[in-house]
């Protein structure tokens, strides 16, 4: 089976390498970027204005090949690719969710971005703080780390 994604826009980011991104989006609300959406996708913005935080699904287009044992950040214990947040995965795909500070047309004005400069952007999707935030029980290995340091 072959799986094609046609990107519907590029973020943009302060960040033009992978090392200088910040590690997670959310501890560092502050980070600006811009989500140009191409113009033949402009129209699936409708109503999305209404939102303060969305989910980016993106492609890491940085990644050139895979580990299934990868070393998280912060952490000498390698660990399994699947209970990381690592970027060099299978499917290079990433998701972060961002504060949605105004919108431009086909420009999204986000932060608390972590992305590298000119990401292909897969999809978008609204943030619903009712369905999408959940206690969790149990963080594996993560039990006890600060979220700071954390991959």
């Amino acid at each position: 089976m072959v799986v094609v994604f046609d990107p519907i826009g590029v973020i943009h980011t302060p960040y033009k390498k992978p090392a200088d991104m910040p590690v997670q989006g959310a501890l560092y609300p502050e980070s600006e970027g811009h989500v140009n959406v191409y113009p033949r996708f402009a129209e699936g913005l409708k109503d999305i204005e209404g939102f303060s935080h969305l989910i980016l699904i993106y492609y890491f287009h940085r990644v050139d090949n895979y580990t299934l044992i990868s070393r998280p950040y912060n952490d000498n214990t390698p660990r399994g690719i699947f209970s990381i947040r690592g970027p060099r995965r299978p499917n290079p795909i990433g998701m972060t969710v961002v504060r949605l500070d105004k919108v431009e047309d086909n420009v999204l004005y986000i932060s608390g971005v972590d992305m590298v400069d000119g990401t292909p952007l897969l999809d978008i999707k609204p943030y619903f703080p009712d369905i999408d935030a959940h206690v969790a029980e149990r963080t594996g290995w993560a039990q006890g780390i600060k979220p700071d340091e954390r991959d």
